[in-house]
Protein backbone atom coordinates (compact mmCIF):
# COMPACT_ATOMS: atom_id res chain seq x y z
CA UNK A 1 0.00 0.00 0.00
CA UNK A 2 1.39 3.14 -1.23
CA UNK A 3 2.52 5.91 1.41
CA UNK A 4 0.11 8.18 -0.61
CA UNK A 5 -2.97 6.37 0.66
CA UNK A 6 -1.88 7.06 4.27
CA UNK A 7 -1.49 10.81 3.62
CA UNK A 8 -4.98 10.91 1.62
CA UNK A 9 -6.52 9.72 4.93
CA UNK A 10 -4.12 12.33 7.39
CA UNK A 11 -5.84 15.07 4.81
CA UNK A 12 -9.19 13.81 5.47
CA UNK A 13 -8.62 14.07 8.73
CA UNK A 14 -9.17 17.65 8.24
CA UNK A 15 -12.70 17.86 7.25
CA UNK A 16 -13.97 17.02 10.21
CA UNK A 17 -11.54 18.43 12.08
CA UNK A 18 -12.02 22.17 10.18
CA UNK A 19 -15.93 22.14 10.14
CA UNK A 20 -16.25 21.76 13.91
CA UNK A 21 -13.20 24.55 14.37
CA UNK A 22 -15.10 26.58 11.66
CA UNK A 23 -19.02 26.50 13.61
CA UNK A 24 -16.90 27.01 17.05
CA UNK A 25 -14.92 30.27 15.18
CA UNK A 26 -18.76 31.56 14.31
CA UNK A 27 -20.14 30.92 17.03
CA UNK A 28 -17.50 32.60 19.40
CA UNK A 29 -15.49 35.39 17.14
CA UNK A 30 -18.12 35.36 14.09
CA UNK A 31 -17.34 35.48 10.76
CA UNK A 32 -14.55 38.02 10.40
CA UNK A 33 -13.36 36.84 6.92
CA UNK A 34 -13.43 33.61 4.19
CA UNK A 35 -9.57 32.78 5.33
CA UNK A 36 -10.38 31.93 8.67
CA UNK A 37 -7.34 28.88 9.21
CA UNK A 38 -10.82 26.53 10.04
CA UNK A 39 -11.86 27.63 6.18
CA UNK A 40 -8.12 26.90 5.06
CA UNK A 41 -8.23 23.62 6.66
CA UNK A 42 -11.36 22.22 5.53
CA UNK A 43 -10.60 23.22 1.92
CA UNK A 44 -7.01 21.38 2.03
CA UNK A 45 -9.18 18.21 3.69
CA UNK A 46 -10.48 18.01 -0.14
CA UNK A 47 -7.70 19.77 -2.23
CA UNK A 48 -4.66 17.70 -0.83
CA UNK A 49 -6.16 13.83 -1.55
CA UNK A 50 -7.42 15.73 -4.94
CA UNK A 51 -3.75 16.35 -5.83
CA UNK A 52 -2.19 13.37 -4.42
CA UNK A 53 -4.89 11.54 -6.58
CA UNK A 54 -4.46 13.90 -9.56
CA UNK A 55 -0.68 12.66 -9.51
CA UNK A 56 -1.18 8.94 -8.81
CA UNK A 57 -3.20 9.17 -12.58
CA UNK A 58 -0.30 11.14 -13.71
CA UNK A 59 2.25 8.00 -12.99
CA UNK A 60 -0.83 5.52 -13.58
CA UNK A 61 -1.37 6.93 -17.15
CA UNK A 62 2.02 7.33 -18.02
CA UNK A 63 4.85 5.62 -16.15
CA UNK A 64 2.35 2.66 -14.54
CA UNK A 65 3.19 -1.17 -14.44
CA UNK A 66 0.89 -3.60 -15.53
CA UNK A 67 -0.46 -4.20 -11.92
CA UNK A 68 -0.85 -0.27 -11.20
CA UNK A 69 -3.06 0.00 -14.84
CA UNK A 70 -4.92 -3.45 -13.68
CA UNK A 71 -5.99 -1.60 -10.29
CA UNK A 72 -7.32 1.97 -12.18
CA UNK A 73 -10.18 2.66 -14.55
CA UNK A 74 -9.81 4.78 -17.40
CA UNK A 75 -11.53 8.10 -17.85
CA UNK A 76 -10.84 10.15 -21.19
CA UNK A 77 -7.59 7.79 -21.79
CA UNK A 78 -6.08 9.21 -18.05
CA UNK A 79 -5.99 6.20 -16.01
CA UNK A 80 -6.30 6.47 -11.73
CA UNK A 81 -8.49 4.39 -9.48
CA UNK A 82 -12.25 4.58 -8.94
CA UNK A 83 -11.47 6.52 -5.80
CA UNK A 84 -9.63 9.29 -7.01
CA UNK A 85 -12.29 9.99 -9.53
CA UNK A 86 -14.21 10.44 -6.81
CA UNK A 87 -12.31 12.45 -4.76
CA UNK A 88 -11.70 14.57 -7.60
CA UNK A 89 -14.93 15.59 -8.42
CA UNK A 90 -15.45 16.08 -4.55
CA UNK A 91 -12.89 18.63 -4.37
CA UNK A 92 -13.85 20.52 -7.50
CA UNK A 93 -17.60 21.07 -5.86
CA UNK A 94 -15.34 22.20 -2.04
CA UNK A 95 -13.90 24.42 -4.16
CA UNK A 96 -17.44 25.80 -6.06
CA UNK A 97 -18.59 26.36 -2.69
CA UNK A 98 -15.87 28.67 -1.53
CA UNK A 99 -16.70 31.32 -3.26
CA UNK A 100 -20.53 30.93 -3.38
CA UNK A 101 -20.05 31.25 0.66
CA UNK A 102 -18.10 34.24 0.80
CA UNK A 103 -21.17 35.56 -1.76
CA UNK A 104 -23.83 34.24 1.02
CA UNK A 105 -22.12 35.79 3.84
CA UNK A 106 -21.41 39.23 2.52
CA UNK A 107 -25.15 39.27 1.48
CA UNK A 108 -26.90 37.58 4.39
CA UNK A 109 -24.26 38.10 7.41
CA UNK A 110 -24.09 35.12 9.79
CA UNK A 111 -25.16 32.01 8.96
CA UNK A 112 -28.84 31.14 10.88
CA UNK A 113 -28.15 27.12 10.54
CA UNK A 114 -25.70 24.94 10.26
CA UNK A 115 -26.55 23.75 6.63
CA UNK A 116 -27.39 26.55 4.27
CA UNK A 117 -26.81 26.61 0.59
CA UNK A 118 -23.58 27.33 0.15
CA UNK A 119 -22.72 24.64 3.00
CA UNK A 120 -24.80 22.28 1.64
CA UNK A 121 -22.46 22.46 -1.49
CA UNK A 122 -19.48 22.33 0.55
CA UNK A 123 -20.97 19.10 2.81
CA UNK A 124 -21.72 17.10 -0.41
CA UNK A 125 -18.14 17.94 -1.64
CA UNK A 126 -16.86 16.49 1.69
CA UNK A 127 -18.79 13.98 1.69
CA UNK A 128 -17.68 12.87 -1.89
CA UNK A 129 -14.71 13.39 -1.09
CA UNK A 130 -14.47 10.98 2.01
CA UNK A 131 -16.48 8.39 0.04
CA UNK A 132 -13.67 8.69 -2.59
CA UNK A 133 -10.51 8.17 0.04
CA UNK A 134 -12.83 5.24 1.76
CA UNK A 135 -12.70 3.41 -1.93
CA UNK A 136 -9.15 3.86 -2.43
CA UNK A 137 -8.32 2.55 1.04
CA UNK A 138 -10.76 0.15 0.21
CA UNK A 139 -9.46 -1.43 -3.23
CA UNK A 140 -6.19 -1.86 -1.41
CA UNK A 141 -7.05 -3.95 1.53
CA UNK A 142 -9.43 -5.77 -1.06
CA UNK A 143 -6.54 -6.38 -3.09
CA UNK A 144 -3.91 -6.94 -0.04
CA UNK A 145 -6.55 -9.54 1.70
CA UNK A 146 -4.80 -12.18 3.77
CA UNK A 147 -1.40 -10.66 3.66
CA UNK A 148 -0.17 -7.87 6.80
CA UNK A 149 -1.00 -5.11 4.03
CA UNK A 150 -4.09 -6.17 4.21
CA UNK A 151 -4.79 -5.68 7.82
CA UNK A 152 -2.89 -1.78 7.83
CA UNK A 153 -5.37 -1.49 4.88
CA UNK A 154 -8.42 -2.52 7.14
CA UNK A 155 -7.20 -1.09 9.95
CA UNK A 156 -6.56 2.35 7.80
CA UNK A 157 -10.79 1.78 6.13
CA UNK A 158 -11.75 1.90 9.75
CA UNK A 159 -10.11 5.11 10.25
CA UNK A 160 -11.50 6.79 7.72
CA UNK A 161 -15.04 5.40 8.24
CA UNK A 162 -14.56 7.03 12.02
CA UNK A 163 -13.98 10.14 10.31
CA UNK A 164 -16.78 9.84 7.77
CA UNK A 165 -18.94 9.18 11.12
CA UNK A 166 -17.65 12.29 12.47
CA UNK A 167 -17.82 14.85 9.76
CA UNK A 168 -21.75 13.86 8.78
CA UNK A 169 -22.54 13.91 12.93
CA UNK A 170 -21.26 17.73 12.65
CA UNK A 171 -23.76 18.34 9.54
CA UNK A 172 -26.66 16.44 11.77
CA UNK A 173 -25.74 18.76 15.00
CA UNK A 174 -28.88 21.17 14.58
CA UNK A 175 -30.86 18.10 14.82
CA UNK A 176 -29.10 16.04 17.79
CA UNK A 177 -27.99 18.98 20.13
CA UNK A 178 -28.61 17.36 23.73
CA UNK A 179 -31.83 19.68 24.45
CA UNK A 180 -33.34 17.78 21.38
CA UNK A 181 -32.49 14.47 22.73
CA UNK A 182 -35.78 14.00 23.97
CA UNK A 183 -38.10 14.48 20.99
CA UNK A 184 -39.17 12.03 18.16
CA UNK A 185 -37.39 13.83 15.84
CA UNK A 186 -33.84 13.27 17.42
CA UNK A 187 -34.24 9.37 17.35
CA UNK A 188 -35.57 9.31 13.87
CA UNK A 189 -32.84 11.46 12.41
CA UNK A 190 -29.68 9.15 13.89
CA UNK A 191 -32.05 6.10 12.84
CA UNK A 192 -31.95 6.96 9.53
CA UNK A 193 -28.01 8.31 9.75
CA UNK A 194 -25.93 5.94 11.93
CA UNK A 195 -26.57 2.44 11.22
CA UNK A 196 -25.65 2.81 7.31
CA UNK A 197 -22.20 4.61 8.54
CA UNK A 198 -22.12 2.23 10.97
CA UNK A 199 -22.86 -1.12 9.15
CA UNK A 200 -20.11 0.00 6.10
CA UNK A 201 -16.92 -0.63 8.39
CA UNK A 202 -18.76 -3.34 10.25
CA UNK A 203 -19.17 -5.42 6.85
CA UNK A 204 -16.53 -4.32 4.87
CA UNK A 205 -13.59 -3.98 6.97
CA UNK A 206 -11.92 -7.31 7.56
CA UNK A 207 -10.98 -6.35 10.89
CA UNK A 208 -12.74 -7.82 14.19
CA UNK A 209 -14.56 -4.65 16.51
CA UNK A 210 -13.95 -2.58 13.02
CA UNK A 211 -17.50 -0.82 14.25
CA UNK A 212 -16.61 0.07 18.05
CA UNK A 213 -13.22 1.45 16.52
CA UNK A 214 -14.86 3.55 13.68
CA UNK A 215 -17.10 4.76 16.91
CA UNK A 216 -14.34 5.44 19.00
CA UNK A 217 -12.81 7.74 16.61
CA UNK A 218 -15.73 9.72 16.46
CA UNK A 219 -15.85 9.80 19.87
CA UNK A 220 -12.38 10.33 20.56
CA UNK A 221 -12.01 12.91 17.95
CA UNK A 222 -15.05 15.36 19.13
CA UNK A 223 -13.47 14.64 22.47
CA UNK A 224 -10.70 15.90 21.73
CA UNK A 225 -12.07 19.28 19.72
CA UNK A 226 -14.40 19.45 23.10
CA UNK A 227 -11.20 19.69 25.25
CA UNK A 228 -9.12 21.50 23.06
CA UNK A 229 -10.84 24.34 21.51
CA UNK A 230 -11.76 26.11 25.01
CA UNK A 231 -7.80 26.61 25.40
CA UNK A 232 -7.70 29.25 22.64
CA UNK A 233 -8.96 33.05 23.82
CA UNK A 234 -11.50 34.18 21.03
CA UNK A 235 -13.87 37.87 21.43
CA UNK A 236 -16.83 37.92 19.88
CA UNK A 237 -16.55 40.64 16.90
CA UNK A 238 -20.13 40.91 15.80
CA UNK A 239 -23.25 42.32 17.25
CA UNK A 240 -25.27 41.10 19.07
CA UNK A 241 -23.37 40.15 21.84
CA UNK A 242 -25.54 38.35 24.35
CA UNK A 243 -23.11 36.76 25.92
CA UNK A 244 -19.54 37.46 26.00
CA UNK A 245 -17.43 34.31 25.90
CA UNK A 246 -13.68 34.32 26.45
CA UNK A 247 -12.75 31.27 24.51
CA UNK A 248 -13.40 29.19 21.83
CA UNK A 249 -16.85 27.53 22.28
CA UNK A 250 -16.65 23.64 21.96
CA UNK A 251 -19.31 21.56 20.53
CA UNK A 252 -21.80 19.51 22.37
CA UNK A 253 -20.56 15.95 23.98
CA UNK A 254 -21.10 13.42 21.06
CA UNK A 255 -23.32 10.72 21.01
CA UNK A 256 -22.97 7.11 22.33
CA UNK A 257 -22.47 5.64 19.29
CA UNK A 258 -19.97 3.30 20.37
CA UNK A 259 -22.60 1.55 22.73
CA UNK A 260 -24.72 0.50 19.40
CA UNK A 261 -21.50 -0.06 17.63
CA UNK A 262 -20.37 -2.83 20.00
CA UNK A 263 -23.37 -4.63 20.24
CA UNK A 264 -23.39 -4.52 16.38
CA UNK A 265 -19.60 -5.95 16.40
CA UNK A 266 -20.94 -8.72 18.61
CA UNK A 267 -23.52 -9.80 15.93
CA UNK A 268 -21.36 -9.41 13.10
CA UNK A 269 -19.10 -11.94 14.86
CA UNK A 270 -21.96 -13.99 15.62
CA UNK A 271 -23.42 -14.52 12.44
CA UNK A 272 -21.25 -11.92 9.87
CA UNK A 273 -19.56 -14.16 7.81
CA UNK A 274 -22.02 -16.70 7.63
CA UNK A 275 -24.43 -14.08 5.96
CA UNK A 276 -21.57 -13.27 3.44
CA UNK A 277 -20.79 -16.88 2.37
CA UNK A 278 -24.89 -16.53 1.19
CA UNK A 279 -25.24 -15.77 -2.13
CA UNK A 280 -28.56 -14.90 -4.89
CA UNK A 281 -31.98 -14.71 -3.36
CA UNK A 282 -30.69 -16.04 0.06
CA UNK A 283 -28.14 -13.53 0.64
CA UNK A 284 -30.38 -10.67 0.13
CA UNK A 285 -33.66 -12.32 2.41
CA UNK A 286 -31.03 -13.16 4.84
CA UNK A 287 -29.49 -9.47 4.73
CA UNK A 288 -32.99 -8.39 4.74
CA UNK A 289 -33.50 -10.46 8.18
CA UNK A 290 -30.45 -9.02 10.01
CA UNK A 291 -31.16 -5.57 9.01
CA UNK A 292 -34.38 -5.58 11.27
CA UNK A 293 -32.51 -7.21 13.83
CA UNK A 294 -29.62 -4.11 13.55
CA UNK A 295 -32.53 -1.57 14.06
CA UNK A 296 -34.47 -2.86 16.50
CA UNK A 297 -31.52 -3.02 18.22
CA UNK A 298 -29.87 0.40 17.36
CA UNK A 299 -33.08 2.27 18.14
CA UNK A 300 -33.50 -0.25 20.87
CA UNK A 301 -30.13 0.78 22.52
CA UNK A 302 -30.16 4.20 21.93
CA UNK A 303 -33.53 5.35 23.28
CA UNK A 304 -32.58 4.13 27.29
CA UNK A 305 -29.26 5.48 26.88
CA UNK A 306 -29.03 8.69 24.86
CA UNK A 307 -32.52 9.20 26.81
CA UNK A 308 -30.55 9.09 30.48
CA UNK A 309 -27.51 10.82 29.09
CA UNK A 310 -29.18 13.99 27.54
CA UNK A 311 -30.83 14.33 31.20
CA UNK A 312 -27.05 14.51 32.70
CA UNK A 313 -25.72 16.79 29.94
CA UNK A 314 -28.47 19.84 30.02
CA UNK A 315 -27.82 19.92 34.19
CA UNK A 316 -25.52 21.73 35.86
CA UNK A 317 -23.84 19.05 36.80
CA UNK A 318 -22.14 18.37 32.94
CA UNK A 319 -21.21 22.32 32.97
CA UNK A 320 -17.60 21.28 33.37
CA UNK A 321 -14.77 21.31 31.00
CA UNK A 322 -14.52 17.42 30.09
CA UNK A 323 -18.68 17.32 29.27
CA UNK A 324 -18.82 21.08 27.97
CA UNK A 325 -22.60 20.90 29.43
CA UNK A 326 -23.68 24.57 29.43
CA UNK A 327 -20.55 26.00 28.04
CA UNK A 328 -21.58 25.60 24.08
CA UNK A 329 -23.43 28.36 23.80
CA UNK A 330 -22.74 31.37 21.08
CA UNK A 331 -22.32 35.00 21.41
CA UNK A 332 -25.27 35.74 20.28
CA UNK A 333 -27.47 33.69 21.78
CA UNK A 334 -29.47 34.93 26.08
CA UNK A 335 -28.27 32.49 28.46
CA UNK A 336 -31.38 31.54 30.47
CA UNK A 337 -33.39 28.70 31.99
CA UNK A 338 -33.75 27.52 28.17
CA UNK A 339 -30.82 26.52 28.59
CA UNK A 340 -31.31 23.44 30.95
CA UNK A 341 -34.65 22.57 29.32
CA UNK A 342 -35.90 19.96 27.20
CA UNK A 343 -37.40 21.35 23.57
CA UNK A 344 -40.11 20.83 21.10
CA UNK A 345 -41.29 18.05 23.38
CA UNK A 346 -45.00 19.29 22.75
CA UNK A 347 -44.63 19.38 18.86
CA UNK A 348 -42.51 15.93 18.50
CA UNK A 349 -43.12 14.03 21.55
CA UNK A 350 -41.84 10.46 21.38
CA UNK A 351 -44.34 8.34 21.29
CA UNK A 352 -44.96 4.80 20.34
CA UNK A 353 -45.42 5.66 16.52
CA UNK A 354 -42.82 7.96 15.95
CA UNK A 355 -40.25 5.40 17.61
CA UNK A 356 -42.04 3.11 15.48
CA UNK A 357 -41.02 5.34 12.60
CA UNK A 358 -37.54 5.76 14.00
CA UNK A 359 -36.95 1.76 14.09
CA UNK A 360 -38.37 1.62 9.95
CA UNK A 361 -35.82 4.28 9.48
CA UNK A 362 -33.46 2.32 11.23
CA UNK A 363 -33.98 -0.90 9.52
CA UNK A 364 -34.00 0.75 5.71
CA UNK A 365 -30.49 2.34 6.82
CA UNK A 366 -29.23 -1.18 7.89
CA UNK A 367 -30.11 -2.70 4.75
CA UNK A 368 -28.91 -0.23 2.42
CA UNK A 369 -25.39 -0.34 4.63
CA UNK A 370 -25.52 -4.16 4.08
CA UNK A 371 -26.32 -4.55 0.45
CA UNK A 372 -23.74 -1.64 -0.36
CA UNK A 373 -20.91 -3.63 2.07
CA UNK A 374 -21.63 -6.57 -0.12
CA UNK A 375 -21.03 -4.25 -3.00
CA UNK A 376 -17.82 -2.31 -1.59
CA UNK A 377 -16.37 -6.05 -0.83
CA UNK A 378 -15.89 -6.60 -4.81
CA UNK A 379 -13.91 -3.18 -4.88
CA UNK A 380 -10.27 -3.81 -6.52
CA UNK A 381 -10.01 -0.85 -9.00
Amino acid sequence: MPAKTYWTVLAMAGLPIGIMWDISWHISIGRDTFWTPAHILIQLGGVVPALLFAWQAWQTTFRGTEAERAGSISLFGVRAPLGAWVTMWGSLAMLTSAPFDNWWHNTYGLDVKIVSPPHAVLGLGMLVVAIGVLLNVLSWQNRLAGTTGGKSAALLFTVAAGLMITMESVFATEYTWPNHQHTSNFFQVIAHVFPFLLLIPARVAKLRWATTIAAGVYTGLTCLMIWVLPLFHAQPKLAPIYNPVTHMVPPPFPLLLIIAALALDVMMLLWGDKLLARRGWRALLLDSLFAIAIGVLFVGIMLPVQWSFAKFLISPAADNWFFAGNRVWPYYSRIGPWTHEFWDLADNPVAVKSIGIAVLLAIAASAVGLWCGRWMLKVRR
